[in-house]
Order: C-alpha cells, then sequence, then structure tokens
C-alpha cells in the first residue's frame, strides 16, 4: 500500500484513517489491511476506585464486535488531532479522541499507534488508548 521510499506525516495518517473508516463503516477487511496480523492492543484507566490499570485486549475481539455491531448502533471515533513521528521504518501517531455512541457522548481519550514497515507494507503493530468521561479538553 505504502510502497514509496519516504513514508510522510500524511501517510501515516492514511493507515490511520484507513483504520477508522473501517471501524465507523463495520468493513474488517479494510481494518485488517492497515493491521499487523499480531496487532497487540490495550487500554489504560482509572477504575471506580481510582485504582490505575491497563487491561490487555485482543484485536480478533474488536474486529468480531465490529463484524456483530447492530445496525441500529453507531460507533462515532472523533480523532481532534493527529501527533506523527517518524524514525525509519518505525512511526507513531498520537491521537486524542472522543467517543460517541449513537450521538451520545461515551468517553474520552488518547490513542497511541506504533506502526512499523513491513514486507507487505506499513501496519498498526501496537494500539493502546487511555478512557475517560471527564476532563475532556484539549
Amino acid at each position: 500500500m505504502f510502497s514509496q521510499p519516504t513514508f510522510s506525516e500524511a501517510d501515516a495518517k492514511q493507515v490511520i484513517d484507513v483504520f477508522f473508516e473501517g471501524f465507523h463503516q463495520g468493513d474488517t477487511l479494510k481494518m485488517r489491511s492497515v493491521m499487523a496480523e499480531e496487532l497487540v492492543m490495550q487500554t489504560a484507566f482509572s477504575d471506580a476506585q481510582g485504582n490505575h490499570k491497563v487491561s490487555n485486549g485482543k484485536a480478533s475481539d474488536l474486529l468480531l464486535a465490529i463484524a456483530n455491531r447492530p445496525e441500529t448502533q453507531q460507533w462515532d471515533e472523533r480523532l481532534l488531532d493527529y501527533k506523527v513521528q517518524i524514525d525509519g521504518n518505525l512511526a507513531h501517531v498520537w491521537t486524542p479522541y472522543e467517543f460517541w455512541l449513537n450521538g451520545k457522548f461515551i468517553h474520552c481519550g488518547a490513542n497511541a499507534f506504533t506502526l512499523a514497515k513491513t514486507n507487505e507494507g506499513w501496519k498498526i503493530l501496537h494500539l493502546i488508548d487511555s478512557r475517560r468521561k471527564t476532563d475532556c479538553g484539549y
């Protein structure tokens, strides 16, 4: 997909945009086109008691949830910005976001994507996000 010798900020944003186009459209094949086979997924959050936690997820579970999402549910992850860093075959994309379900605000946070150039092109290797319901000003 991205075979040019240099990988730009615009290229990195495009990888993330393809991921979220698939996410919003319910198109798991589109999402997979930019995901590494062994994509690592995590979430950093605080529980109701104020304990700081990191949970580990599975990309396959996310794809299954997307594929089985009822048509009555509209998931809208609104990316507020992109901060991109690139060094050779490695890139990092930071995207503050708000998540809305059927037009109702659910939570906010930031996504941190690690991308790497593979023999199949640039792929998302790691995704960790934060989630909170308050203090969403960016």
